[in-house]
């Protein structure tokens, strides 16, 4: 089975092509930052704009890439939410037009979903059940993977998500948007003395985050210190070690509350160097086993959405002619596959 995987949730165009037998055969990103950073964020009609660009030419460089066509695909799976409706709109119109001409089954996509099996991409995927540590922009929980569409979140950000954070405080210190990887790569300048930032939410019990306060002591330090270079990659180095550190609180204490043995970190701030180093020598001492998709794999892409769409579609399940899409869409409300 041949499936078309199409992601516009946000400000990334992602199509790839799903083998059931033998795996991603081609995918491929279209980044919208240079479009939104001008104004420090994303703007919903431009992103839908884009996708409406950019969407038809990726999908025909795609089947070549794969040496298909359209009339060998098999199904068609599209990100149904959450996200910005108009962004989700075009991947959802696109997909089950597509669907209805070929007269081939589609499916619509939960895109935190797509994340969490972002690493079966792998060759060497995380068995079930398994823990997951889910952050991004718009996103920080923490999963129970039972099976797919089995999830039981039991933790997650009261406030802002970690990506969300990131970028904030990137802003804050003049690094534009996004600016979660350029605070990454100033922090490693930063010393890592001079300033400590409190570790919310580790202090009492329960696994949820909250990184607002966070964002207002960065605010508060450069009021009072200044932005000159070497206090600006000061305060990124303990915002990030404040964030790394409560991340892996968290993830050490929800491991051994489920006693799970495996931990996989999904999402585009999963593709933070220190938390990665932090985060593997919390669970060498564990002895528990650390999983993520490849770097590309960690932001928005078609081949998560396109993997999670054949693996619904070979279970039976379909989408009617009925194109919906959720902006807000509950993990708890995705279906359970009965295989």
């Amino acid at each position: 089975m041949y499936v078309l995987g199409i992601e516009t949730s946000c400000d990334e165009t992602g199509i790839a092509i799903y083998d059931a037998h033998h795996g991603l055969l081609s995918h491929h990103i279209y980044s919208q930052i240079t479009t939104h950073a001008p104004f420090g964020g994303v703007v919903p009609e431009l992103a839908s704009r884009d996708h409406i660009r950019k969407i038809a030419p990726m999908i025909e460089e795609i089947l070549r890439n794969s040496h298909l066509t359209m009339k060998d695909i098999n199904g068609i799976a599209y990100t149904k939410g959450p996200g910005l409706v108009g962004a989700l709109l075009v991947g959802a119109m696109l997909g089950r037009t597509l669907g209805f001409a070929l007269n081939i089954p589609t499916i619509g996509v939960h895109h935190l979903e797509g994340h969490l099996f972002s690493p079966f991409l792998e060759v060497n995927p995380p068995p079930f059940p398994f823990l997951a540590l889910l952050i991004s922009g718009g996103h920080t929980e923490l999963v129970v993977v039972n099976a797919l569409g089995n999830y039981s979140v039991i933790g997650d950000t009261i406030d802002d998500a970690v990506g969300e954070a990131f970028d904030k405080v990137g802003k804050l210190l003049g690094l534009g948007y996004p600016g979660g990887a350029p605070l990454a790569s100033l922090a490693e300048f930063g010393q890592s003395t001079r300033f400590h930032f409190p570790r919310p939410m580790v202090d009492r019990p329960g696994l949820d985050f909250s990184f607002s306060g966070l964002k207002t002591f960065a605010l508060n330090t450069a009021e009072k210190y200044g932005l000159e270079e070497q206090t600006k990659a000061d305060i990124a180095r303990a915002f990030q070690d404040a964030v790394v550190e409560t991340l892996m609180i968290k993830c050490r204490r929800a491991l051994k509350q489920t006693k799970l043995q495996h931990l996989v970190v999904a999402g585009g701030v999963g593709a933070n160097c220190a938390l990665r180093t932090t985060l593997a020598t919390m669970t060498e001492k564990l002895k528990v086993l650390l999983h993520y998709p490849r770097h590309e794999f960690c932001t928005d892409n078609g081949a998560m959405i396109a993997y999670v769409g054949c693996q619904r579609l070979l279970a039976g399940q379909q989408d009617n002619l009925e194109v919906e899409v959720y902006p807000r869409w509950p993990l708890s409300q995705v279906t359970i596959v009965n295989k």
